[in-house]
């Protein structure tokens, strides 16, 4: 068995065939220094976390801490009670506010949350948002096997929104990356990390397919086991009353936010949000959704029973996890960095495809456009690199073919 590294995906990897060309770094470097001028000057002018008045500001992480400040007072169960969830994030931040940040999670992200809550609301933020970003970090720079990984994943446009809104994009990112990393070096290590992306399940939907169809058997028990373990303990420690106040909001929060619609259309990067969009009726994107689902799941079989090298195989799986949900948002989208960094990866071996760089640039393009288009232009970046991955599948595979 390899050693733990990256060889053990990729072995006798040298470092990039080609380094990055200097309008590359130069564009990388430009987009990482307006995200820091972007969050800085919303900071200063009191539109980001803490507003003029010195009260935090309504976005997506008082969900979390009002979730676990309720979990800390002993009433878990009622981070899954909209009225009493709102009062303790109004609590949170100082200041009534319009709408509302809906708690959504398993139980088990209770612990998270609980050890959030720990600390007051904004620091909380700072250290939820700012520490799981070096995990996102360190796993697109060990899939590229290169320092030019740090630049590229701080450059990635979707960051920007999942600091702005204190969301789990990096938690989810570095799960999925390093699962896929260790793998095949390390079955039951990538099973485990597979098993806490759980957290977050309808990003997970198809790793179950792939894992069966590679006949990854010690993957898929860990997988399994982290996730029984995970929902044991939280049954021991927030009580059966909390699971079944979560399955009870699981129709509640998708009549809310799938059928009314009450988040905005646009912001579903998904078929179904697309279609929404476009003004199909609810049945008819359901329809659309469950087809993309269902060729994304195919596609995924017919990889990872194939021969194509295993950098297809994981960027293969993560671009159709994200096509699968029908539940994806902009801050998700930093999970994408993921099968970027593969195909990366890929061209670390003999360079990038004809129109390949091309293909990677309009990706990010469509992510840095959103919050100026009211359309999911996050699905196009999926599918975009979607279509940048099957290139590299088919071709892989033709490589392969004797004769």
């Amino acid at each position: 068995m390899a050693s733990l590294g990256m060889s053990a995906v990729h072995p006798a990897r040298a470092p990039l065939a080609r380094p990055l060309a200097r309008p590359l770094e130069l564009a990388c470097f430009g987009l990482i220094v307006a995200h820091a001028a972007y969050l800085a000057a919303s900071y200063w002018h009191g539109v980001w976390l803490i507003g003029a008045d010195g009260h935090g500001l309504p976005n997506d992480f008082v969900n979390v801490w009002a979730a676990g400040q309720l979990a800390l007072e002993g009433n878990p169960a009622a981070a899954y009670d909209w009225p009493v969830h709102k009062a303790m994030e109004v609590a949170a931040l100082g200041r009534p506010f319009d709408g509302y940040f809906g708690w959504h999670y398993p139980p088990p992200f209770l612990f998270v949350a609980a050890a959030l809550a720990l600390v007051p609301y904004t620091a909380a933020f700072v250290l939820w948002t700012f520490g799981t970003f070096p995990a996102y970090v360190a796993a697109v720079r060990m899939i590229i096997g290169d320092r030019s990984g740090y630049l590229l994943a701080a450059a990635f446009p979707a960051i920007l929104c999942n600091l702005v809104v204190g969301q789990n994009g990096f938690l989810s990112a570095g799960l999925f990356g390093g699962a896929l990393l260790l793998l095949q070096p390390r079955p039951v290590m990538a099973g485990v990390l597979f098993g806490l992306l759980t957290y977050k399940p309808h990003l997970g939907l198809l790793v179950p397919v792939a894992l069966i169809a590679a006949g990854n058997w010690r993957a898929f028990v860990s997988a399994g086991v982290t996730a029984a373990l995970m929902a044991a303990a939280s049954w021991a420690a927030f009580g059966m009353e909390t699971w079944q106040a979560f399955f009870g909001s699981i129709g509640h929060t998708s009549q809310a936010f799938l059928s009314s619609g009450w988040a905005d259309w646009h912001k579903l990067q998904t078929a179904f949000g697309l279609l929404r969009v476009l003004g199909a009726p609810e049945w008819l994107a359901w329809t659309g959704q469950a087809m993309t689902a269902l060729a994304a799941a195919t596609a995924v079989v017919l990889v990872w029973r194939s021969r194509a090298v295993y950098d297809v195989k994981a960027a293969a799986l993560v671009a159709a996890a994200l096509l699968a949900t029908p539940y994806l948002y902009t801050y998700d989208l930093v999970v994408l960095a993921i099968p970027l960094a593969f195909l990366f990866r890929l061209a670390r071996d003999d360079g990038f495809l004809p129109h390949e760089l091309a293909g990677i640039g309009l990706a990010c393009a469509l992510v840095l456009v959103f919050p100026f288009v009211n359309a999911p232009v996050g699905l196009g970046a999926i599918l975009v690199v979607a279509a940048l991955v099957a290139r590299r599948a088919l071709m892989s595979r033709q490589d392969r073919e004797p004769g």
